[in-house]
C-alpha cells in the first residue's frame, strides 16, 4: 500500500506562484512514480505532470508546460509541484497519485491517490 498526503495550495492572484507537495509513505519512495492531476469545477479530472521513480524523467500537460515544475525530494519522500504564472483557469482541486516505477498520464493507471488540495487563482 501507498499513502499520499497533499499539502500547500491556497488562494493566489493571477500571475502569482504557489507550490503543492505530496508526501509518500508505505512503500519504498524510490520505486514509486508520482503524478499530479486536477479537477476544475464542472470538469473531469485531468493530467498535470508526472515524475518517474528516479526523478530523471518529467512530463507535463501542454497547458502547464513552461509554468509548472515537478520535482522530488528523496530525503523527505516528497514530490513538489511548483506553479508559476498562475491563471484563473488553473483553479482546481489538485491531486497527487502514485504507481510503481513508470509514469503514466491517465488516472486509471494510478492505483493510489491523495485526498486533494484546493488551488484558487483569482483574476
Amino acid at each position: 500500500q501507498v499513502q499520499l498526503v497533499e499539502s500547500g495550495g491556497g488562494l493566489v492572484q493571477a500571475g502569482g506562484s504557489l507550490s503543492v507537495s505530496c508526501t509518500v509513505s508505505g512503500r519504498t519512495f524510490s520505486s514509486v512514480a508520482v503524478g499530479w492531476f486536477r479537477r476544475a469545477p464542472g470538469k473531469e479530472r485531468e493530467f498535470v505532470a508526472a515524475i518517474n521513480w528516479g526523478g530523471i524523467n518529467t512530463y507535463y500537460a501542454d497547458s502547464v508546460k513552461g509554468r509548472f515544475t515537478i520535482s522530488r525530494d528523496s530525503t523527505k519522500n516528497t514530490v513538489h509541484l511548483q506553479m508559476n504564472t498562475l491563471k484563473p483557469e488553473d483553479t482546481a482541486v489538485y491531486y497527487c497519485a502514485a504507481r510503481m516505477l513508470a509514469t503514466a498520464r491517465t488516472e486509471d493507471e494510478y492505483p493510489y491517490w491523495g485526498q486533494g488540495t484546493q488551488v484558487t487563482v483569482s483574476s
